[in-house]
């Protein structure tokens, strides 16, 4: 039998985007099943067998959560505000090696192959995209001719200083991030602006 479940991507908490994706097991319509007539091959393991693996790994019980990094305390500052260049598709949280990053696979899921001329993944940690963030803030804020010292209303400076400020920021203004994977720059710029803004992230 095929089919009778699939894998979707939703968010681990819709109040809270920055906690990025979780998959989610979800069972499909009987009529979408595919069910063979005859075995396709022959049993690589026989029923009685796999009856008394299933009743050994039923009196074990669940395995304990060991994962310091498990996605209960994972958090994606970022997710939800970057895309992919090279498809426009917007990019997905990944944890690894026990810190946030992010990739596109270019449309490519588990039950498709890659397709022919498919660019290869596009990969960036969080890590490096962080610290440029202040300096995105100053460069999308900044108009010609303005000077930095005007940065300031009624005495108090507005100036976004910590990566979370910006990214609240970037949020509010729906700004969006365009990681390139070929140069590793970073574009930002709003929806109607004609002007994009280009860091380099590597």
């Amino acid at each position: 039998m095929w089919n009778r479940q699939r894998t979707d991507k939703d968010l681990a908490d819709p109040g809270d985007v920055s906690l990025g994706h979780k998959s989610v097991q979800r069972w499909n319509l009987p009529d979408g099943w595919v069910i063979s007539n005859r075995p396709a091959h022959p049993a690589l393991v026989s029923e009685a067998d796999y009856i008394a693996a299933q009743d050994v790994n039923a009196a074990r019980g669940p395995s304990p959560r060991t994962d310091p990094g498990g996605p209960g305390k994972r958090r994606y500052l970022l997710a939800g505000l970057l895309s992919c260049s090279m498809c426009g598709r917007r990019m997905e949280s990944a944890w690894s090696n026990g810190k946030p990053a992010y990739r596109c696979r270019h449309g490519r899921t588990t039950a498709s192959g890659p397709s022919t001329g498919r660019p290869r993944n596009a990969y960036v940690r969080e890590a490096l995209i962080i610290p440029h963030l202040a300096a995105l803030h100053l460069l999308l804020t900044e108009f010609p001719g303005e000077t930095r010292r005007r940065r300031t209303r009624r005495g108090i400076d507005v100036r976004c200083r910590t990566a979370e400020e910006v990214i609240c920021y970037l949020r509010q203004q729906q700004i969006t991030l365009t990681y390139n994977p070929a140069d590793g720059t970073l574009h930002a710029g709003t929806r109607d602006a004609a002007q994009a803004i280009t860091l380099q992230a590597s």
